[in-house]
């Protein structure tokens, strides 16, 4: 597999004169902030500068920084525009695998309302006549359980920071790892929630690409037979 040669390093999955498909790794930023770790946009741009000055390359969407998995990237303004209406229209489709615990049905539909506190980097659900409060709203289908654990296939409806994360605690299924808002306490553990599919119409050819990435072979993912057959 082609990677960035940066550190760290970046596999690329899907790369022509429009995108770029990556997967991101854990615990690496999705774009610059204030504590200048290393970031998947400053990591690609270091990339495509050894082949072009001062390339253009935009974020199509995020993922949490404990998150890892499929991401998409805009090497031009006019795919940024084209994949940034797909996901306003929708028509962009993203799965996500979780592991959790508590007993969620099979299959849910999840409906909250979310703030985010900005100064303390934390969502909090709230009602829906609260100043700024968004509408979130995921659906979910249990795929095994095993050792009280779950695994979860995700689906979003909207893109809120840290939505996944919160509205699976809400309800009583917290994602393994997640120490923000999960119950356990940090111990190194990486948090299980991936990106593993995407699929979408690419924005200057007009067909449909689509791409899988397998969790890594690692607890808990190595729990589930699902996630490696």
């Amino acid at each position: 597999m082609k990677r960035t040669h940066t550190q760290p390093e970046i596999p690329i999955i899907f790369e022509d004169d429009h995108i770029l498909v990556i997967q991101k790794p854990v615990n690496v930023l999705s774009q610059k902030d204030q504590t200048g770790d290393p970031d998947v946009l400053s990591l690609c741009k270091e990339y495509l500068n050894r082949s072009q000055n001062n390339p253009f390359l935009g974020l199509v969407h995020r993922l949490d920084r404990p998150v890892g998995g499929l991401m998409l990237l805009a090497k031009n303004r006019n795919a940024a525009d084209g994949l940034s209406q797909q996901m306003r229209d929708r028509t962009m489709q993203k799965t996500y695998w979780a592991v959790t615990s508590g007993n969620p049905p099979q299959n849910g539909l999840l409906n909250h309302y979310l703030h985010k506190d900005r100064d303390k980097n934390i969502v909090n659900v709230v009602n829906g006549n609260q100043k700024k409060a968004k509408e979130a709203i995921l659906s979910f289908s249990k795929l095994e359980e095993i050792h009280k654990l779950n695994l979860l296939s995700i689906h979003l409806q909207t893109g809120r920071p840290h939505q996944i994360r919160v509205q699976l605690a809400e309800e009583g299924y917290p994602i393994w790892g997640d120490y923000k808002y999960g119950l356990d306490q940090p111990d190194g553990r990486n948090m299980a929630l991936r990106a593993v599919e995407l699929r979408f119409e690419h924005p200057q050819l007009k067909q449909e690409l689509h791409f899988e990435l397998a969790p890594p072979s690692e607890e808990p993912w190595s729990k589930f037979s699902i996630a490696h057959s």
